[in-house]
């Protein structure tokens, strides 16, 4: 990637969520990068689908996370050759980019990062947990898992997104307005029962191993997290001693529940990294701290 191209952040969803349950955090995140940036090109952002959700919907959803990579990397050939016809000019269609994964997506930017180093030139994981740095109970506060596996197949679409909206954001009440959206997507590009179920079981099996994300890593973590353990994000972050940084009310959902201070974390962490390894701008504290 040459000073005169822009840089490209490649966003991906958790658990039966696809490109379209982002909102307006891609255009927060797009501001505050290039913000930090000031006199390079603009950041890209493009958003993927994992295999069973959004436009992969019709897709049996593999069994495991990094079975679900070629069809991630496929997507984003595709849109970075979409963006070449567009913008006519030549793109480097191989990375790196910059991965931003949340929950199940940031397993798969995880695999991603350590099955391809080469495409990554950063990793940023929210509100995700792996094996076998957090316990099974931490990975899935299990008294939600009723109610999860209820959701599979609903019958009142809007009953079912009123009902994650619950499981995955501190607020609810604040973002009513995006269930109208979320109705759409689930009416238009439903997951089925059993590629939400595959997912769920390549979530629960995949296990990181022990050595760090070779790329600069940070990650974001919310202590009101009523799906997911906080302690799982800690954890992540202080065995692989990279930059960490908790907010102190939202949800499992946290680009929705406050996208500016997701967007503003990664902005200042990304401006101040050195690149060659993980760091954390000395005034933004330290994993742990």
């Amino acid at each position: 990637m040459t000073a005169d191209q822009p840089e490209t952040w490649v966003l991906l969803r958790g658990l039966t969520r696809e490109a379209g349950h982002w909102g307006g955090f891609p255009a927060q995140l797009a501001q505050a990068l290039a913000a930090a940036r000031a006199g390079r090109p603009p950041p890209r952002i493009l958003m993927l689908d994992l295999p069973g959700a959004g436009t992969l919907h019709r897709r049996p959803c593999p069994l495991s996370v990094r079975a679900m990579l070629p069809a991630c990397r496929a997507q984003l050939q595709a849109q970075m050759q979409v963006q070449m016809q567009v913008q006519m000019q030549a793109l480097d269609l191989t990375g790196p980019v910059y991965l931003l994964g949340l929950s199940l997506g940031g397993m798969v930017a995880t695999a991603w990062a350590a099955a391809h180093p080469q495409q990554v030139a950063a990793l940023v994981v929210v509100n995700t947990s792996l094996r076998p740095h957090s316990p099974v109970q931490q990975r899935l506060q299990w008294r939600h898992l009723p109610q999860l596996l209820r959701l599979l197949a609903p019958r009142d679409a809007l009953a079912a997104e009123r009902a994650i909206l619950a499981l995955t954001s501190a607020w609810p009440e604040r973002h009513a307005d995006v269930l109208a959206d979320w109705v759409a997507i689930r009416r238009a590009r439903p997951v089925s029962a059993a590629n939400a179920l595959r997912q769920l079981w390549a979530a629960a099996r995949f296990a990181h191993p022990g050595a760090p994300p070779p790329v600069p890593t940070l990650v974001l973590g919310s202590a009101g997290d009523a799906l997911v353990s906080p302690r799982c994000a800690q954890a992540l972050a202080a065995a692989w001693g990279c930059a960490f940084a908790q907010h102190p009310a939202a949800g499992h959902d946290l680009p929705l529940d406050d996208g500016p201070w997701v967007a503003e974390q990664v902005a200042r962490w990304w401006d101040g990294t050195d690149r060659r390894a993980n760091h954390w701008p000395q005034d933004a504290g330290t994993p742990g701290a």
